[in-house]
């Protein structure tokens, strides 16, 4: 794999990408950026979390002139969300080059936007219904553009975007560049390169597997009624760093999360009737790490590219398979190993099958955890805090006050007490969730699962209980980060400040 001194790139934005922690390429990257220099108009076929960004934004800073004062470059994304992370990673990539990329969207007051387009920008990511909304204003003008990247192109034609994108192309001077990236290649997407670009070149990265082949996949069979407290088991045994779960609708995302708040889990819902601002901050606060579950129906977690997300929760399974490959990208990012687990009800094993067969992979079948592991994974995490707390933090100013503790009583009885006050146990909150009807698979006729997969309806959950469910577990629901917890109280004692935060 190339590295990106290789590339012979400008010395800023080498600078740049040594400061975000950047060293070797991805094969779009390798592929895509000298081809971008040149100058010519490429398409990009590749799947979310394979470094496209980078790919299209480092021949686009590159290519950008800081003294300039006009709009030079334009991405136009599917989504909100998106716009604003690849404005992020544009201006990081640009940091020591000084060049400003500036995220327009709609739901954001377009008067705070027309005071940032006076400061000039260099890079516009947009939306394509607010930069159709400046346009009109004359706010934006697109007369010195010289490189257009059009990011998850498939997704802006789904979202009904196709007019949109041929009225802004139309008004971009011919003389350009133009990039495009998609994770598919519909016909419409061909249309479109045929009547807006010159000669594209075709770039196609091919996964292994449709989903990234470092995420495992699990799922539980379980009632709808008790699908929460499924849920809630399996969060206190694996206690993920970041997890998303995701919903069927919104009304189940601001149950879900309301519920899980009530739990003492610090949770989140996201979906598209939350205003901006709202938006914004549940979004925020996820990726600093203050919310460290986030609820979301499938179309707000749309271009959602957050690293360090360790767990997919499938409360509801998706309604198609693409659904299922999209929710599950959202771990595993840039090579990192991730988990997908999925809560599926009896009538609902036959979708699960069909996603098998497509994605062309077994899901392995879990069994349900039992309350007693529950107990049992917090007190791992509440042992690894303190195991922490002794290695790494100054505790002199306690051994007085241990040592007339110790005077007085047991260190067994002591420890245990601690234990006990510092370990977040499950919480008898009664939880009502409105129920969902059942997703079946459509045309499922009498299909195989892949490969020596059993049928999915006779799978046995793998892992080794007794039959009364209560007995030691081998490498079943483990925890599986190890020694890997975040400092501070953040461990042990989340359940008691996550109430105290709401």
């Amino acid at each position: 794999m190339a590295t990106f001194i290789d590339l012979k790139l400008s010395e800023p934005v080498i600078r740049s990408i040594i400061n975000m922690g950047f060293e070797e390429t991805t094969p779009i990257q390798e592929l895509t950026i000298p081809l971008a220099l040149q100058g010519r108009d490429l398409i990009g076929q590749a799947q979310t979390g394979t470094g496209k960004t980078a790919a299209y934004g480092i021949p686009l800073v590159e290519k950008i002139m800081e003294q300039a004062e006009q709009i030079q470059g334009i991405v136009l994304a599917p989504t909100r969300e998106l716009a604003v992370q690849v404005a992020e990673e544009l201006n990081k990539i640009g940091q020591f080059k000084r060049i400003h990329a500036l995220p327009i969207y709609g739901g954001q007051g377009i008067d705070w936007q027309i005071r940032a387009l006076k400061k000039r920008p260099h890079i516009i990511v947009a939306t394509p219904g607010r930069l159709m909304d400046h346009m009109r204003r004359k706010t934006i003008r697109l007369n010195d553009i010289k490189i257009v990247v059009l990011d998850e192109a498939d997704e802006m034609l789904n979202m009904g975007f196709l007019e949109d994108i041929e009225t802004i192309l139309k008004e971009i001077p011919v003389e350009r560049q133009t990039l495009l990236f998609s994770a598919t290649m519909p016909r419409q997407i061909q249309n479109i390169a045929q009547r807006f670009m010159i000669e594209p070149q075709l770039i196609s990265i091919k996964a292994t597997g449709v989903t990234v082949a470092d995420i495992e996949q699990h799922y539980v069979e379980v009632t709808e009624r008790l699908k929460f407290e499924v849920l809630s088991r399996i969060l206190d045994i694996q206690s993920p760093d970041l997890s998303i779960v995701f919903a069927r609708t919104k009304r189940r995302v601001d149950e879900i999360s309301e519920a899980l708040s009530k739990r003492g889990y610090s949770a989140e819902g996201i979906h598209g009737d939350l205003t901006q601002s709202k938006r914004d901050s549940v979004l925020r606060q996820f990726k600093d790490g203050t919310v460290e579950v986030l609820v979301a129906t499938d179309v707000a977690a749309r271009g959602l590219d957050i690293s360090g997300v360790t767990h997919v929760f499938n409360f509801d399974i998706p309604q198609d398979p693409e659904s299922y490959v999209h929710r599950v990208g959202r771990t595993g990012r840039a090579g990192k190993s991730g988990l997908a687990i999925s809560l599926v009800t009896p009538r609902e094993i036959g979708m699960l099958r069909l996603i098998e067969q497509v994605i062309k992979r077994r899901i392995i079948r879990k069994p349900i955890p039992t309350i007693v592991e529950a107990v049992q994974g917090q007190q791992r995490l509440t042992m690894t805090e303190i195991l922490r707390v002794i290695a790494e933090e100054d505790i002199e100013k306690y051994k007085g006050v241990a040592e007339e503790l110790l005077a007085e009583n047991d260190s067994v009885t002591l420890l245990c007490a601690a234990l006990k006050i510092i370990t977040k146990e499950p919480e008898a909150v009664e939880v009502r969730l409105t129920e969902s009807a059942p997703m079946r698979g459509r045309s499922m006729g009498n299909a195989r699962p892949m490969g020596n997969a059993r049928p999915m309806g006779n799978a046995r959950p793998q892992g080794n209980y007794n039959r009364d469910g209560y007995g030691q577990k081998v490498d079943t629901w483990s925890r599986r980060k190890g020694s890997d917890v975040r400092g501070g109280a953040a461990g042990a004692q989340r359940g008691r400040d996550n109430k105290r935060n709401g």
